[in-house]
């Protein structure tokens, strides 16, 4: 979830009254923006390993996966993202090579093996051989990642009513949420059948 901006009302909401519900202020100040990289375990809906930094670009990506992956070491991962160049990156697939122990020669990005090419780097990744693999959603479908489902609601009940002097202050409150969700958190009852 990238650019959430940390929005501060200009004035404060006006309260709930007899007949008319609660009014939000619309006039804001902006004091920059934040990028959400976490997971959700669709088993059981729970929201895991929020990386929240400034940028999204490859490396944070690595990061993050490189955070959920640390939780439990020895652990399987299917990851399921979009297709974005950021999720098929040089970076990505040396991580995965570490974490599989993977030991062949990866080659040279743009020029030969496994990291010549998007393509190249997408089926290492996609290989069910490893431990560490990842499934892309189809152009145009990230919609079926439950994940963006996620994001719908935190964005809904948290982030499109919220007022935040800082993104650090934004930033707490987004863990804050997921902390909180996370206690009743369930599975999503996905109807889907493609």
């Amino acid at each position: 979830m990238t650019g959430i901006q940390a929005l501060e009302r200009k004035y404060p909401d006006k309260p709930v009254r007899p007949g008319s519900p609660a009014l939000h202020e619309f006039e804001y100040i902006r004091h920059g923006t934040i990028s959400l990289i976490t997971f959700l375990r669709v088993a059981d809906g729970r929201i895991q390993s929020p990386y929240l930094n400034s940028t999204r670009n490859e490396e944070d990506f690595c990061n993050a996966v490189g955070q959920l992956i640390a939780e439990d070491a020895d652990k399987s991962y299917i990851i399921i993202c979009d297709g974005l160049n950021t999720h098929k990156s040089e970076g990505l697939v040396k991580l995965v090579a570490q974490k599989c122990s993977i030991t062949v020669d990866l080659g040279i990005k743009g020029k030969k093996g496994i990291l010549e090419s998007m393509k190249s780097r997408e089926t290492f990744l996609m290989d069910e051989s490893h431990r560490i693999r990842f499934v892309y959603t189809p152009k145009h479908s990230s919609w079926v990642n439950q994940i963006e489902i996620w994001f719908g609601i935190i964005n809904r009940k948290l982030l499109k009513k919220g007022s935040y002097k800082s993104v650090e202050e934004m930033a707490q409150s987004i863990l804050n949420f997921i902390k909180q969700y996370n206690l009743t958190a369930k599975a999503f009852n996905w109807k889907y059948v493609g």
